[in-house]
């Protein structure tokens, strides 16, 4: 029995491309490999960022939106009885429930924004209170989206305020 040797990869030519051509296709199909592993990375994290705000707001506010405020307003307030402040984000409206003194039988309703757009009935609704115009009573601030409206307290009462005390409220802003 005779024993021969045969070079077998000798003799063998790359089957398809040529190896600097390979080498650029399998560059480019790591490159974008990377590139749609770096889309899928982003949307993962950014549907866990989203969940985690609506989570945390969740947990802040309830559902539906809600905030509260307890404090004197000089609406018929007696010693240790507060008025109450309570703002609803209810299906995209804003209203505000005010129990003056705390009677529940005085309540009053405010009307709101009405919020547009996805998922708008899941916007946190904020309420503060500060003298705007200077005559030494707590006015309403509402913030929604980054905004503020401005409710006056007069007449023991919230109310927008008209175009000439909204004009007076934009020049003592600045």
């Amino acid at each position: 029995m005779a024993v021969t040797s045969k070079n077998l990869h000798a003799n063998q030519r790359s089957a398809g491309l040529p190896t600097p051509l390979r080498e650029r296709f399998q560059i480019g199909f790591y490159a974008i490999t990377l590139l749609l592993a770096a889309v899928a990375i982003y949307a993962v994290v950014g549907l866990f960022v989203g969940g985690f705000g609506t989570l945390a707001d969740d947990l802040r506010y309830g559902r539906p939106r809600t905030d509260h405020l307890t404090a004197y307003v000089q609406h018929g307030e007696t010693p240790g009885h507060p008025t109450h402040l309570m703002a609803v984000n209810l299906n995209r409206q804003v209203s505000v429930i005010e129990i003056p003194g705390g009677d529940p039988a005085k309540a009053r309703s405010i009307s709101g924004p009405y919020l547009f757009g996805a998922k708008e009935d899941l916007t946190p609704v904020t309420l503060h209170l500060r003298d705007m115009d200077g005559d030494g009573r707590p006015d309403l601030l509402i913030d929604v989206r980054r905004e503020q409206i401005v409710y006056l307290n007069r007449d023991d009462a919230f109310r927008l305020p008209t175009p000439e005390e909204q004009a007076g409220l934009a020049l003592e802003a600045r």
